[in-house]
């Protein structure tokens, strides 16, 4: 029986590892036969985006969640009882103040108008006839004819008639306004929703349903809240002098969408609640915003970017150059001469827009990494380039000083010579 484990002839390994060797490997055990792993190369240094640290006037914004609320909502409500004869406007459309949108049955409204009118008729009849019976009193006052009692008399019952037309023409207004308000008109302008109410529905002036509602959306408010908290910390910074304040009329307003669009109108801040809700510990405010197209629609989400104050002088760095070690503390990589980065702790302020404002570890001049340190450790050195620019393939691509070949083909073979 032959034996398995016989070595293979030396022939055999030197045919086996005479391509290997040629490619570039250093030589290890394997099956028993010299093999080879690839040579270490020296890896070039890191191409990152630098930013170099100065001091500028930084608006102190913030990000608040809120909510689109119609300037002006009226409830469409009948003014008087009756069967709903017909339904004039269209859904969803926009209406002028004063345009007819329901029309309620008349009849018995104009027979009211009718028996009014009469009533006036008869009043100013009788009116008629106490006047003479006064004036005829009147001269016959003066012959002595007459009693004063008798002219007295005739003088009240003229009065009474003035004030029984009077009463008449009352009835006959109401009348008239009723009859009007057979016609259900739009109390503001704005655009209509669905129509809450079908025709030949009995309508009365205590329903507590409306018959359509109005809301006029330009402009618009966006409602949204601050925490309290928050709120008091800014009013101290006020206090302290550490940030600037910004009157409502000059504060930047702006609104972004779910999705993070921004919307294309700048908006003015209004006011804020007095009071901190009870329930949630939030204060609410208020802006307004232009709504051309009617793109804001009443309870849509949203979130607003407000400007409650300014920094002079400050240091602001992007969120993502900002790193937390094991403790939560926050750092950031800073180069040093040769472009060799090292970490460095630093103080962290508010957060305004995309930006922190450091309080502390850093100066005025100092270049920090703000993209690329995640491929690269502490002490390496790098490539910087101006952060915001593309990474130009030059650069990536251009071999610095002192790097070791990467041209496989080019990798020194086990006895010192070059493919």
């Amino acid at each position: 029986m032959r034996n398995s484990s016989r070595k293979a002839p030396a022939w055999f390994a030197m045919a086996l590892s005479a391509p290997v060797a040629a490619a570039g490997f250093s030589t290890v055990a394997l099956l028993g036969l010299p093999t080879v792993a690839f040579a270490q190369h020296a890896m070039p240094p890191a191409v990152v985006q630098v930013m170099t640290i100065s001091r500028e006037a930084v608006p102190l914004t913030r990000d608040l969640p809120g909510r689109i609320a119609a300037v002006r909502t009226a409830e469409v409500r009948p003014r008087v009882s009756g069967i709903l004869q017909e339904r004039v406007f269209q859904q969803g459309t926009i209406v002028k103040e004063g345009d007819v949108l329901y029309r309620i049955d008349p009849t018995l409204f104009r027979v009211a108008v009718a028996s009014a009118k009469a009533n006036l008729e008869r009043a100013k009849a009788a009116r008629v006839l106490a006047q003479q019976k006064a004036d005829r009193q009147k001269e016959l006052q003066k012959r002595n004819v007459s009693s004063a009692q008798e002219f007295d008399v005739a003088v009240a019952n003229l009065a009474q008639a003035e004030a029984e037309v009077a009463a008449a023409q009352a009835g006959l207004d109401q009348a008239t306004v009723n009859l009007d308000y057979t016609e259900v008109r739009a109390p503001i302008s704005g655009r209509i929703g669905r129509a809450l109410v079908t025709e030949g529905a009995l309508v009365t002036t205590g329903e507590i349903r409306p018959l359509a509602v109005i809301q006029q959306l330009d402009p618009v408010y966006a409602d949204f809240t601050q925490s309290s908290t928050e709120v008091r910390r800014l009013r101290q910074d006020l206090a302290a002098g550490n940030i600037a304040r910004v009157t409502p009329d000059a504060a930047a307003v702006q609104l972004l969408f779910d999705d993070g669009e921004s919307y294309a109108h700048k908006g003015k801040l209004l006011f804020s609640e007095a009071s901190v809700d009870a329930t949630t510990g939030q204060i609410t405010l208020r802006a307004e915003f232009p709504n051309p197209k009617n793109e804001l629609l009443p309870g849509l989400y949203v979130r607003v970017r407000i400007e409650q104050g300014r920094v002079d002088q400050a240091i602001a760095i992007p969120q993502q150059a900002v790193m937390r070690d094991a403790s939560g503390a926050a750092q950031v990589y800073v180069l040093g001469e040769g472009d060799v980065a090292q970490t460095r702790q630093i103080e962290l302020g508010q957060v305004t827009g995309d930006r922190w404002l450091v309080r502390g570890g850093l100066q005025p001049g100092d270049r920090i990494i703000v993209e690329g340190f995640q491929k690269m450790a502490p002490g390496a050195k790098v490539v910087p380039q101006p952060w915001g620019g593309p990474v130009g393939a030059k650069s990536a691509t251009a071999k610095p000083s002192g790097a070791g070949d990467t041209d496989p083909k080019a990798a020194p073979t086990p006895d010192g010579k070059k493919n």
